[in-house]
């Protein structure tokens, strides 16, 4: 981190003081730590720069709060991407927490099958999760690959021609694809652009994903760069394809090391910090991390995602054009 700001001071010092004077000295988060603006790298206040939302509440409220604050036009059907989590354990968004905002925007939960054994690699199996994880109860439920795939076309990437998604995707007009922040053992953290990839990937665009582009059959963890480039160029085809039917809200509760496809997770070391959204993938993922970089207890994070190189899919999406790491902070608490 001590890195970063040295390469980031000079460029960003000017918006760091417009910043303070606008917003004050600090945001306070939901555990209640105090927050530097000055310390969050890649914040900016340049009109050019993305902007991300930010409240440190976590309720049904303020999720319905920060999604009128974005002040979307979408078009109907309207679909609400999340992970199911695997059963039995994991932090999966809890039903009672989402549904108000789910039944706002009168929206479908969508989910894809995994690519992996356990209880969601099947169809019927993982409508059976949904319905045990209470999301049936509150929407519509659809496994978007529940039948076959689709195939959208990634522009500028240096792996993927072309992205595997549900044979569904197609059905819906607008897309929030409403992430649980957290870490995740292969990909370092997962977030807005692993669940615009991975997350919308059929699970045979799983597969060619996580093998680097190189196979839709056979999984290869051994191309750890390559399939964090394939995340970024998965996730840009489906920012390229929606265009402005597609936002993105990030929840930073339960911060485990562990993924929500992980059935037993770490318990989290971080205090929860609140809700970030926006339409730009990468400056909602950046802004998570800015915050992570600077919460008490996040040294087991920060360990995992420089083990698994994660801030690389960040790297790699910027440079194809997926989004920008540099965001003008909008906090709705002041």
């Amino acid at each position: 981190m001590k890195r970063m700001k040295r390469l980031t001071l000079t460029v960003l010092a000017a918006s760091v003081l417009f910043c303070l004077a606008a917003y004050g000295d600090t945001l306070t988060t939901n555990g209640g730590t105090e927050m530097d603006y000055e310390d969050l790298s890649y914040c900016v206040q340049e009109e050019e720069a993305p902007v991300v939302y930010y409240t440190a509440e976590i309720s049904p409220r303020s999720l319905v709060k920060i999604y009128e604050a974005m002040d979307w036009t979408r078009k109907e059907p309207t679909a609400v991407k999340l992970s199911t989590g695997e059963p039995p354990n994991s932090n999966y968004l809890r039903p009672e927490l989402i549904e108000d905002l789910v039944k706002k925007v009168d929206g479908t939960i969508v989910e894809c099958n995994t690519a992996y054994a356990g209880q969601r690699a099947a169809t019927a199996e993982h409508y059976q999760v949904a319905e045990d994880h209470g999301y049936t109860e509150i929407a519509d439920f659809q496994v978007l690959d529940e039948y076959d795939s689709m195939e959208i076309p990634v522009t500028g990437g240096d792996r993927l021609t072309g992205n595997l998604v549900g044979g569904h995707f197609a059905d819906y007009g607008s897309y929030i694809v409403l992430s649980h922040f957290k870490g995740h053992q292969m990909a370092g953290y997962g977030g807005a652009i692993k669940n615009a990839s991975i997350g919308l990937a059929s699970a045979r665009g799983k597969v060619r994903i996580h093998s680097g582009g190189t196979s839709d059959t056979h999984w290869h963890d051994e191309l750890q760069t390559e399939f964090l480039e394939c995340m970024a160029e998965a996730a840009k085809s489906v920012k390229d394809y929606l265009g402005d039917q597609v936002i993105f809200i990030n929840v930073m509760n339960r911060i485990s090391i562990d993924c929500d496809c992980d059935g037993n997770p770490e318990e989290p070391d971080i205090h929860d910090i609140g809700i970030l959204a926006s339409t730009d993938p990468a400056a909602v993922d950046q802004a998570c991390l800015d915050l992570v970089w600077n919460a008490d207890g996040n040294e087991k994070l920060l360990r995992r995602i420089d083990e698994q190189m994660g801030l690389h899919t960040l790297e790699h999406a910027e440079k194809i054009g997926l989004g920008s790491r540099h965001y003008r902070l909008v906090n709705l608490d002041v």
